[in-house]
């Protein structure tokens, strides 16, 4: 508060001077628009100075410090979209939410078109439990949030079936990515759909992750206070909030022809869900950074398989007529029920250019014979690509190997997959 009032007390000390100077030199009124001139300029240097010194403090996990440089810069600067922004995240990162709201609302003002200052202003309502007024912040600015955002922000505002509605749009998009599908899994898991929430989250996940995250999502869906949910998706501490400095108001008279808002970049964890960009993840459920997969061909994905069903390795010989490839020496494999899976596809077509791409990062898979089968999932198809028949031991081994390479897989048994089509009669040469 210290910090707080000096720089507001600070704010009057150019007018002051400029007043003296207006008072002792009335006879000249080139020295006073020079002293007005270099009134402002020392503002505007000082707000900069306050704002760059924000954005430390927020990089370096000081949000109370950074409330009181960013309260600064606004008191100087109060009809910059910048500053507001910056002043928003701060008071978001401290866990003020009441202030938040009032910040964002500020900043929508001057920057109507800013993105992110609309999905976070829904996400401040709804922290200070102000349900309505955040559906309405969604519906009116639907244009401008991602709706990968939007539609679990609506859930979160209580409208759960809606945000289901908007998640599902988005999941069967091209370019849908994991964060939309996580979110969907929160959305279907707010609204009482567990078993279709576990079914989306299994898509990205191992078996065992996913049977955690919707662990995570039970708690989740039962907050004590209506600032727990968005406190957590956020990752920050709610705290006492007295609220924003009413000198701090934006002055709706004032003109507010501004430039673009640069919001500060703050990390938005989302528990349990994906690994953001950004809001919800909501900004980004959190979203935790999360590849974009799955529906796009040639994109990879690690998705949850469905009980184990027995299997027997295939066997493919080579042709006689063609001479094998010769890849490095390998530890003859045990044979077994485990398989190394490596991603699902929307098509078979999609998971065979992603063998062809495994096969260049990792030598070992030249050994195999590429396996696997249809599943469905969130009322979709995927086609899992996987390789096959190891002993659990040999099968650990082969994917840490390909993870070393850079490649994506889990482990798990068997789960009714067959050859790949595509490699059928082509040259392989047998692992065991």
């Amino acid at each position: 508060m210290v910090l707080r009032i000096r720089a507001i007390a600070g704010l009057g000390l150019p007018a002051l001077i400029f007043g003296s100077t207006l008072v002792g030199c009335a006879h000249d009124s080139g020295g006073i628009a020079a002293a007005g001139s270099r009134a402002v300029m020392r503002s505007e240097e000082r707000a900069a100075a306050n704002a760059a010194k924000a954005r430390e403090a927020l990089e370096q996990g000081r949000p109370a410090e950074a409330v009181s440089l960013a309260e600064a810069a606004v008191a100087m600067q109060p009809v910059d979209a910048r500053y507001r922004m910056l002043l928003a995240q701060s008071y978001l990162k401290a866990g003020r939410f009441l202030s938040a709201e009032a910040a964002y609302g500020d900043t929508l003002k001057l920057a109507p078109g800013d993105a992110r200052a609309a999905l976070n202003l829904a996400l401040a309502q709804i922290a200070s439990g102000h349900m309505a007024a955040a559906l309405t912040t969604l519906d009116t600015h639907q244009a401008l949030i991602n709706p990968a955002d939007r539609g679990l922000a609506l859930a979160l505002a209580g409208d759960a079936e809606a945000g289901v509605q908007v998640l599902t749009a988005a999941v069967r998009s091209p370019d849908a990515t994991a964060k939309a599908r996580q979110n969907l899994g929160l959305a279907l898991a707010l609204s009482g759909h567990w078993i279709e929430a576990r079914s989306m989250a299994g898509i990205d996940l191992s078996p065992t992750e996913a049977d955690e995250r919707v662990m995570q999502w039970a708690a989740f869906a039962k907050p004590d206070h209506a600032s727990d949910q968005i406190a957590a998706l956020l990752g920050v501490k709610a705290a006492k909030d007295p609220g924003q400095p009413v000198a701090l108001a934006l002055n709706a008279s004032v003109p507010v022809a501004v430039a673009k808002a640069e919001p500060v970049q703050v990390s938005q964890p989302v528990p349990a869900a994906v690994t953001a960009s950004a809001p919800v993840v909501v900004a980004s459920v959190p979203s935790p950074v999360v590849p974009r997969i799955v529906f796009a061909p040639r994109v990879e994905v690690v998705q949850a398989v469905p009980p184990a069903i027995p299997y027997k390795r295939p066997v493919v010989t080579a042709r006689a007529d063609v001479a094998p490839r010769r890849p490095a020496p390998l530890r003859a494999a045990q044979k077994g029920d485990w398989f190394v899976q490596i991603g699902a596809y929307d098509s078979a077509g999609a998971a065979k250019s992603a063998w062809s791409r495994a096969q260049q990062r990792y030598a070992g898979f030249a050994r195999e014979a590429p396996t696997g089968m249809t599943v469905k999932a969130g009322g979709r198809e995927f086609y899992r690509l996987s390789v096959g028949g190891f002993a659990r031991s040999d099968a650990e081994a082969t994917c840490r190997a390909y993870r070393a390479k850079g490649g994506t897989c889990f482990v798990r048994t068997g789960a009714g997959d067959q050859t790949a089509a595509w490699s059928k009669g082509k040259v392989q040469i047998a692992a065991r």
